[in-house]
């Protein structure tokens, strides 16, 4: 990681809610899922958050790191529906080695939908697919890979 992520640092993300993103979509196997309303799901609020502070990181991390997700705390307040823009806001409130932290909010336009707090690690992405895969093999499932862009 670059010396140049400093807390304080702030990001601003916008994201038009498809239908796509609602609660009969997070797990369409799940029938308990599928009969609820067509609202905003709390699993696609947390990805817009864990997404946000992923951008605030990108210009600060060396060739071949990335974060991973390692903690979340937010609740979700409000419901929003297909058609809105939800805004996030992210602010690095503290960078402990690689594990950074950040205040997370989240609005769509008439109402703060969720706020809280989130940790990520920043992770050299080679050693941990190789960790990730010894795992894999030991599980006797199909190894991981990444997509590199």
């Amino acid at each position: 990681m670059k010396q140049t992520l400093e807390v304080g640092a702030t990001h601003r993300f916008e994201y038009k809610v498809p239908a796509t993103k609602t609660v009969p979509h997070l797990y369409p196997e799940a029938v308990e899922f599928t009969i609820m309303p067509t609202v905003f799901a709390t699993g696609f609020m947390v990805g817009l958050m864990e997404w946000a502070a992923i951008q605030l990181l990108a210009p600060h991390l060396e060739d071949g790191e990335g974060s991973l997700g390692i903690h979340i705390d937010v609740s979700h307040t409000a419901a929003t529906v297909p058609g809105q823009v939800v805004t996030v806001d992210v602010v690095l409130t503290q960078v402990n080695g690689r594990r950074v932290s950040f205040d997370v909010k989240a609005h769509d336009g008439l109402d703060l939908i969720g706020k809280g707090r989130h940790d990520r690690m920043v992770v050299h992405w080679d050693k941990f697919v190789s960790k990730v895969n010894q795992k894999a093999k030991a599980a006797r499932v199909g190894p991981v890979t990444r997509r590199r862009l």
